[in-house]
């Protein structure tokens, strides 16, 4: 399990929730509804990782809670 911060919020223009992960540039997903947008989330973060991996490049610690202004 990773221990990334999500956002998630409903998009008007996608008809659909979606997942961001803020640590993670362009790391993010969709779903139909809240928990069906945080499982597809949870799995793009570890395909995420898994590239990043693979093409050698580091992968950011997960931070918390991250504040926004």
């Amino acid at each position: 399990m990773t221990k990334y911060e999500v956002i998630i919020y409903w998009s008007d223009e996608d008809e659909a929730f979606i997942a961001e992960v803020p640590e993670l540039p362009g790391c993010a997903a969709d779903g139909e509804t809240y928990q069906g947008a945080l499982s597809n989330v949870e799995i793009i973060i570890e395909e995420w990782i898994e590239t990043a991996q693979s093409l050698g490049r580091s992968i950011p610690e997960p931070r918390g809670r991250l504040v926004f202004a």
